[in-house]
């Protein structure tokens, strides 16, 4: 049962906690969009497409269970099925039936998937260095780390 009471106003955030929330939304927000733009400008690949490449090129033997995919990628199952259904149709990604599993698929990079995903691996991190990076010494990355880890840490 929860403890929610229509009646009740909520407790606001305090005005540092209120701050730190808009400022992590607005820094994400804006350096996602800029990083976005430049690889859709340079490569015409979006960044969503740009992440399951990285994942999938990373993985052994070039290939990523689509359940698997889904756990690392910020998109819903059904978002990231048309996302590889858009990169499969581009030649950039093949889907492979899982021989121990019937139901199971692979989504497994092609060659010229490979091809994209290291020209456009240049572009973003040059903008991740230059948007990011940058801005920081390497004691303040250090913190961030330690400090963003908190929100990931189980």
């Amino acid at each position: 049962m929860s403890n929610y009471s229509p009646a009740a106003p909520p407790t606001l955030l305090a005005p540092e906690g209120l701050a730190a929330w808009r400022g992590f939304l607005r820094a994400h927000t804006e350096l996602t969009r800029e990083l976005d733009a430049e690889l859709v400008a340079a490569h015409g690949l979006p960044l969503t497409s740009y992440e399951v490449l990285l994942f999938v090129a990373s993985a052994d033997g070039g290939r990523m269970r689509m359940s698997e995919l889904a756990n690392c990628v910020l998109l819903s199952r059904s978002g990231l099925t048309r996302l590889v259904d858009r990169l499969a149709r581009d030649g950039l990604i093949e889907r492979v039936p899982c021989d121990a599993d019937a139901r199971g698929w692979f989504a497994a990079i092609t060659e010229k998937g490979r091809h994209a995903f290291e020209h456009a691996r240049r572009t973003h991190l040059d903008g991740v260095r230059r948007l990011f990076v940058a801005r920081f010494s390497e004691a303040e990355l250090r913190t961030l780390a330690e400090l963003f880890g908190r929100l990931t840490a189980g």
